[in-house]
């Protein structure tokens, strides 16, 4: 019961994570005006200072996480990204938003290696899928609830002041963080137990290095990474999504928040709990691994992920669309998170969870966001008239290479789990 007392928590910290992290593409269409962005402006400001310095920092805090008391580690994180997501709100301009975005992302970097190394201590590895699957619920749930803020309390509170709210829940469930204790970790593959150290330049080094001959040693493991980028190539760009409802859809700003809030909430939970559930059933009684259930979810989903972006807007085929969008990313990091972490050492399940995100990040989300601002604002001064629904289609396109990466990262799982025993042993 302790075990998923710490899930339920785990996973609301990152549903405030997600809502967080997704405000500014929520109010876009609230943001975007009231500052005067260009869409080059908008789409850096979704990433490159948020993500830069997450995914850097969440590299060394997946390290930090192998290494010391993870409770405090995490309170303190929540508490860092809270009280500049309460200064983001008194931004003025692109600088004055960029900035607190940095810290943000220090903060935020924390949660997830922490998170996921504390419940790969909990719970069984046959009921991980399940676990992770459950934790990141709070992707697609705080993705849908970052728009029904700003669709519900947007126009009366003001976006500033839904800034400021959410900064100083985050203040509460951060100091909540320190109710709960550390978690005896689990048996290396050396055969001992591994007990909370301090940091020190060996055991970082030795950590690093283990995380480098598990991607040489598997190739599973290299392209379930790769997957994960490209997938995020067209989660970034979707940053532009509200501003294409609104722009070139027809639709009001408030009233299409809060429609695609509802849909992202409910579709988004359904995916996080059939996507793990369903990975762990194929990963048990099937010769290959999770990342084959997400291939083929991918591959029959991919038609109307394409087609629905020019069929005209409220039709059964545009909403259906939108649905499967929201079901694919909750489905998405179960399979994936659990993967990764079974294929490397023990004792580096933190680091492999922040490498994993650094590459997602850094390169996925960054080249979605940025990318798809820039190419935007050109289709809009070569006069086409709808530049969003162009971007966004180019960059689905772009994503279909993780469908062969999520097939052979599924089909060598098996061999490459098997290996990882006589590797490391």
């Amino acid at each position: 019961m302790n075990a998923y007392r710490l899930l339920f928590f785990l996973t609301l910290l990152n549903l405030l994570n997600f809502v967080d992290r997704q405000l500014i593409a929520s109010f876009a269409n609230f943001i975007v005006p009231d500052l005067g962005l260009t869409d080059t402006q908008y789409g850096f400001l979704t990433t490159v200072p948020f993500i830069v310095f997450y995914s850097i920092a969440g590299l060394f805090m997946g390290v930090l996480a192998d290494m010391v008391n993870r409770p405090r580690l995490i309170a303190f994180g929540v508490i860092l990204w809270s009280v500049f997501t309460a200064f983001t709100g008194a931004a003025k301009g692109f600088i004055s938003m960029a900035l607190p975005r940095m810290f943000i992302g220090i903060g935020e970097s924390i949660l997830t290696p922490t998170s996921m190394s504390l419940l790969s201590d909990s719970f069984p590895s046959k009921r991980m899928g399940f676990a992770a699957g459950f934790y990141y619920m709070g992707v697609p749930i705080g993705v849908g609830v970052s728009l029904l803020i700003a669709g519900y309390l947007g126009e009366s509170l003001g976006w500033r002041n839904c800034f400021y709210l959410l900064g100083a829940i985050g203040l509460v469930l951060g100091l909540s963080a320190l109710l709960f204790k550390d978690r005896k970790r689990k048996i290396s593959s050396e055969g001992r137990e591994t007990e909370t150290q301090g940091v020190s330049k060996e055991t970082t080094i030795e950590i690093v290095n283990t995380l480098i001959m598990a991607l040489k040693t598997s190739s599973a493991l290299r392209f379930t990474i790769a997957a994960g980028v490209f997938y995020h190539i067209v989660l970034g760009a979707s940053g532009f999504e509200q501003l294409w409802l609104v722009q070139e859809r027809g639709y009001e700003r408030s009233q299409i928040a809060q429609l695609v809030g509802w849909i992202g909430v409910f579709a988004g939970l359904t995916g996080n709990l059939i996507g793990g559930l369903l990975s762990d059933w194929w990963q048990e009684n099937t010769s290959q691994g999770r990342p084959m259930f997400l291939f083929w979810l991918a591959l029959l989903t991919l038609p109307i992920g394409i087609f629905y972006r020019f069929v005209e807007p409220g039709t059964f085929v545009f909403w259906l669309g939108i649905v499967i969008g929201y079901f694919q990313l909750g489905c998405f990091f179960g399979p994936t998170f659990s993967t990764v972490q079974e294929l490397v050492p023990e004792n580096i399940k933190a680091t492999v969870v922040s490498f994993y995100i650094l590459t997602l990040n850094l390169i996925g989300l960054t080249i979605g966001s940025l990318g798809g601002g820039f190419c935007a604002d050109l289709l809009r001064s070569s006069g086409y008239e709808e530049p969003y629904t162009l971007m966004l289609v180019i960059f689905s396109i772009i994503s279909i290479i993780s469908i062969p990466c999520y097939y052979l990262a599924g089909t060598k799982y098996k061999k490459d789990k098997k290996n990882l025993e006589e590797v490391f042993n």
